[in-house]
């Protein structure tokens, strides 16, 4: 009965402190959101490239979120804490003193590979220290916490950028998150028995080469096209890594990400749907400030107020999704916040180059309002139905799909983006001097020409943007259509780790 009672008491100061190292982790990142026109301007670099910050990010936390449900296995909670806060830490400081952009983006790289660690291990020890019945409540809190980043982030970025350099964003990250690192080593005190687990370093590198050949190859088709052989060689590597990824993962005994888990339905299709709805919420988040900032001329800091009501409401939402998901599931959830999604991605797909400021406060808050339904509600759904000693497995699995999900969608999209504003510049170009031509108009002037070029480009990239939105409503429609078949899950039998004899004891027992 003691030891009953004491895993029911939530190690609350633990859980404060590494939501904490979360939250830091999470706030870098929408930070940079806004950022991007201005290091698109300062380092010379085009929307292809600068999407490798988001889009690197992800696929360091992609390729290396696999080995966390090892790492939770074999240290201690203090351990891993720390060695993230410090690499992140390290990657800040690194971003922050970066004047050309493989630097920048090298410390991006090396921040994702710190809070790679902490998104599985904080919902690992959230998973074990809440009760069914009470963790979509927990959950719907620790959503409040994470949403507190996207709302304070754009608005924060966008002062920042307006009265100081962009690399001011990682030196107000830096004190913050050495002294949340030095908090850690202070407050989290607990050990681990030692344990004899093993690395698979074949699965790494598997895992490294597939989901890298995949996003290098979603993200080069911008610059470079479908048909050239660094695309579609990399894909093919991409793809081919993967399945020996997962088929290895199936055979060994002790898998670095076990796929077994995807036995158990519901699990299967909540990540399926998070990876989906994933896909169309990373990309919308690169697209807007690009429209508003690139097009409209609008500020950093008015960008980012713009997308603050959106982010408190989904803040503020996400504890009362917490207890609605308590009481009523996640199936009715999910598909009134996805209804929502599909409607506002069509709207956004009708942007102009004159689109009222209001107008896309009040699109983009009901937009994050129908996601704060669905991400929280539909992975807590299917993480209930595991057993527990699959947690870890089932956080570094959600996890992982995310990233890449996130970071193949963002890629895609943007690369769509980029070609349709491509081909709609060579249209609208050809229509004017078509136009020119038949009303036998004197030739323009250079600077007429120039500001006409301009135009025709400015019209061509919402051309391009509101493709990638249109693009998008069809990947929340096929989330949608997944929600239909979400039932409310239970905590299912360990039927995974059974062995062959002992179902056949099983039976006879049964039988008997």
């Amino acid at each position: 009965m003691q030891h009953s009672n004491k895993e029911q008491r939530a190690p609350y100061g633990i859980l404060a402190v590494l939501m904490i190292g979360a939250f830091i982790a999470f706030l870098n990142n929408t930070l940079l959101n806004i950022a991007l026109p201005s290091i698109m301007k300062d380092l010379d670099v085009d929307a292809s490239t600068v999407q490798w910050l988001s889009t690197g990010f992800m696929l360091v936390n992609g390729v290396l979120i696999p080995t966390t449900a090892f790492l939770i296995q074999k240290y201690s909670v203090r351990r891993l804490f720390i060695l993230a806060m410090t690499l992140f830490s390290l990657g800040t400081i690194l971003a922050g003193f970066a004047h050309t952009f493989p630097v920048l983006l090298a410390g991006r790289m090396i921040q994702a590979s710190g809070s790679a660690v902490m998104m599985p291990l904080l919902m690992n020890v959230m998973l074990v220290s809440f009760p069914v019945e009470k963790r979509g409540t927990a959950m719907g809190f620790f959503g409040l916490i994470m949403m507190g980043a996207p709302a304070i982030g754009p608005t924060l970025s966008g002062y920042i950028i307006e009265h100081y350099d962009w690399r001011m964003l990682f030196h107000v990250i830096t004190p913050i998150s050495i002294a949340v690192l030095i908090a850690g080593m202070v407050m989290l005190k607990d050990k681990k028995e030692p344990s004899n687990a093993r690395l698979d370093f074949l699965s790494v590198i598997l895992s490294s080469l597939g989901f890298g050949g995949l996003l290098y190859g979603f993200s080069s088709a911008g610059s470079k096209g479908w048909d050239s052989p660094y695309v579609y060689g990399t894909l093919i590597i991409g793809v081919i890594a993967v399945a020996a990824f997962i088929i290895r993962q199936l055979k060994m005994e002790k898998p670095m990400l076990n796929f077994h888990i995807y036995r158990y339905p519901m699990f299967a299709l909540s990540s399926a749907i998070s990876m989906v709805v994933t896909m169309a919420m990373f990309s919308g988040m690169l697209l807007l400030p690009i429209y508003v900032q690139t097009i409209r001329g609008i500020s950093p800091l008015d960008a980012g107020l713009m997308l603050l009501p959106g982010a408190i409401l989904m803040a503020v939402m996400s504890p009362i999704n917490g207890k609605l998901f308590d009481k009523i599931g996640g199936k009715a959830l999910a598909l009134t916040g996805l209804a929502i999604t599909v409607i506002t991605s069509y709207y956004f797909s009708q942007l102009e180059l004159d689109t009222t400021y209001t107008h896309l406060i009040w699109l983009y808050s009901l937009r994050m309002f129908g996601m704060s339904m669905v991400m929280m509600p539909v992975s807590t759904n299917g993480l209930n139905q595991l057993p527990s000693r699959y947690y870890p497995h089932g956080t570094a699995m959600n996890n992982t799909m995310q990233q890449v999900s996130g970071a193949i969608g963002t890629a895609l999209l943007v690369t769509i983006m980029s070609n349709h504003t491509e081909t709609r510049a060579k249209e609208l170009a050809a229509d004017a001097m078509s136009t020119a031509a038949a009303s036998g108009a004197a030739q323009p002037t250079a600077e007429a020409a120039a500001q006409m070029k301009q135009q025709i480009m400015m019209q061509a990239m919402v051309d391009g943007i509101n493709y990638a939105f249109f693009i998008s409503v069809f990947i929340a429609g096929l989330a949608f259509v997944l929600a239909l078949f979400i039932k409310r899950a239970t905590q299912a039998e360990d039927i995974i780790s059974r062995t062959p004899a002992e179902k056949t004891v099983e039976r006879q027992v049964v039988n008997e």
